[in-house]
């Protein structure tokens, strides 16, 4: 479960095959014993990000969430363990996969962003420059798999159930189905939630945050952990601003009062408007990635 929702007590499946999540009963890839703790403190939300006198604001204590006859010292610890244990496993997603020099996005979202669409439009730009595989993340269905796999490319799909986010340890357990490719691309399309998949790292290189014109400006005050985990933020379907009221600079202020430096790309799936800019920076990371590899490579064999 997580403590934000108490998500993970129904059944993941991976391409129609139940696995347990959040269990974490089997071991990871090349499993080592964690030897460093963890200390995990909620991020404040910035001043001026809309609190008034009649709100009742239920993230204020040490735990930053409530949950009903739960102490907040209790929530921690829980979290600690639940947090603890999926990093050991996205540590060593990351490890195998950065042997390989795979480059990996986790794309979080809320629902209807667009993100299938963007990935869609990605793949059919990327695919004959380098290999691609895709993880999709849904509680039920593989509608998204099924729109990814008519690219061309293999798509692998996580039945979260009751879950709302994906964990190290289902994608440990995606990864081990896949037959990845050296100086490859992976995508993890999230579940649609911009509230969980924030503190849940995936092993993955970058979180990309995907913000649609169709939703509000303050998305990001309202999401602040999202916004604060991401690397990057597409701000997606522009090309309905004309028909809409949606302030483009008053959302990408309010992103940068969460996270200052957050690069942000205006962008259109269906049109193509920003879709050479984010090209090329997933270009730039796979290459990070492969030159990575090679660096560990020569790194190993000096002291073999």
């Amino acid at each position: 479960m997580c403590t934000t929702c108490g998500c993970g007590i129904g059944q993941t499946h991976i391409n129609g095959k139940l696995i347990q999540s959040h269990q974490h009963s089997d071991k990871p890839l090349n499993y080592r014993p964690h030897q460093h703790s963890h200390v995990y403190e909620h991020n404040p939300v910035p001043a001026g990000t809309g609190h008034s006198s009649n709100t009742i604001h239920l993230g204020t204590g040490i735990a930053g969430t409530h949950a009903p006859g739960m102490s907040q010292a209790r929530m921690i610890r829980i979290e600690r363990d639940i947090l603890a244990k999926n990093d050991l496993y996205a540590d060593e997603n990351r490890r195998h996969l950065s042997e390989h020099g795979v480059f990996v996005l986790n794309l979080v979202s809320s629902p209807g962003s667009g993100k299938t669409t963007l990935l869609v439009k990605t793949i059919q730009m990327l695919r004959d420059r380098l290999p691609i595989t895709v993880i999709e993340g849904d509680q039920q269905t593989d509608h998204d798999a099924e729109r990814i796999r008519a690219t061309g490319v293999t798509a692998i799909q996580i039945n979260t159930g009751k879950g709302c986010h994906l964990d190290a340890h289902m994608v440990g357990h995606a990864i081990q189905q896949l037959s990845l490719q050296n100086n490859s691309l992976l995508f993890i399309e999230n579940v649609g939630n911009l509230v969980c998949p924030s503190a849940f790292d995936l092993g993955e290189a970058h979180k990309v945050v995907v913000l649609s014109v169709t939703e509000g400006e303050d998305k990001p005050l309202k999401y602040p952990d999202m916004f604060y985990a991401a690397d990057l933020m597409l701000l997606n379907k522009c090309d309905l601003l004309p028909h809409l009221t949606f302030d483009v600079d008053l959302a990408i202020e309010y992103a940068h009062r969460i996270h200052p430096a957050l690069p942000v790309i205006q962008i259109s799936a269906t049109q193509g408007n920003g879709m050479p800019e984010w090209i090329d920076w997933i270009m730039a990371g796979c290459r990070s990635a492969a030159t990575a590899k090679q660096d560990q490579k020569q790194f190993d064999s000096t002291f073999d």
